[in-house]
């Protein structure tokens, strides 16, 4: 009797272990069948959905390192996508605006070489092969420019910053070109106030305005800036007595190669503005334009106190 019972007593052991062991090889068949779904399933480049099953077990904490390793992918890819069109948009600008100066310069070298003996023919033909080279320059530095910032290969670098001395250099870059045509520049700003931002950037933000407004401002003319302390933004006021921005017009100004019909013949590719918004909205600014056709044009720039 009591072999009996040995033997039963290791029968009920033997077929408990051998119950377990076929759930733990279950398990495991599970376990390694849904990681090669779920591998399957990234590589496709497809969600791996919710799980509901296994709460509080290795698969559930291998499960989340997988669904975090898959938005770390997905975030990578949009990047990489994003890039890629960065790049094909980049591209396709060089290609199209420096066409014109290309073919110009084409043409212009051809005349040289046909008009041997006219010194003043010549002559004429090199200015004009000067001015369109130093528009191809302006042109690939300001595209240059923009892929930087857009690409995120130069970071903007915000601090406390002393607005008077970035308006400074702005208005002393733009200061012989007013002279030559006579246009007045008043500034008026707190030599002490500071502003939250990148002085590099935000120098050539304002610069690309003052520059506008000495273009589009007649002879004789003059440009006004104020700079004012206001409860969260700092304001940058330009305002000039130029030829001023038509209402249906002023929505599309700050386009990339943007440019009213009525500008065309002045020198300019049409990036100044856009370039100068990216910088102020990466600085968590905004710009505003108010104008009227004949009445100048005034551009707000809005800056953090802090």
């Amino acid at each position: 009797m009591v072999a009996i019972g040995i033997i039963a007593g290791c029968g009920i052991v033997i077929s408990y272990l051998l119950a377990r062991l076929y759930r733990q090889k279950k398990e495991i068949y599970d376990f390694t069948e849904e990681l090669q779904r779920c591998l399957t399933l990234m590589k496709a480049g497809e969600d791996i959905g919710n799980e509901a099953e296994f709460k509080d077990s290795l698969w559930d904490k291998i499960y989340q390192d997988l669904q975090e390793l898959m938005d770390v992918w997905n975030r990578k890819n949009r990047q990489s996508h994003k890039e890629k069109e960065q790049i094909k948009e980049l591209i396709s600008d060089i290609s199209h605006q420096g066409r014109t100066p290309m073919a110009n310069i084409k043409i212009y070298l051809e005349i040289l070489e046909e008009e041997q003996e006219d010194k003043v023919r010549r002559q004429e033909c090199i200015g004009k092969l000067i001015k369109q080279t130093e528009r191809l320059d302006f042109l690939m530095q300001s595209l240059v420019k923009l892929s930087r910032l857009e690409t995120g290969i130069i970071e903007i670098c915000e601090k406390d910053t002393k607005i008077f001395e970035v308006l400074g250099l702005a208005v002393a870059a733009v200061v012989p070109g007013a002279e030559a045509k006579e246009i007045s520049v008043h500034v008026d700003c707190p030599e002490t106030l500071k502003l939250f931002c990148d002085a590099k950037w935000t120098q050539e933000a304002i610069f690309n305005l003052l520059e506008n407004a000495v273009k589009y401002t007649p002879k004789g003319g003059s440009i006004y800036i104020s700079v004012m302390e206001q409860e969260v933004f700092g304001k940058i006021s330009i305002r000039d007595t130029g030829r001023g921005i038509p209402a249906e017009h002023q929505a599309q100004i700050f386009q990339r190669f943007y440019r009213e019909p009525e500008v065309h013949d002045e020198d300019g590719i049409g990036i100044g503005l856009y370039l100068a918004r990216k910088i102020v909205t990466m600085q968590d600014g905004y710009m505003e334009v108010h104008s009227e056709s004949g009445k100048g044009a005034e551009f707000c720039i809005y800056l953090p106190m802090k």
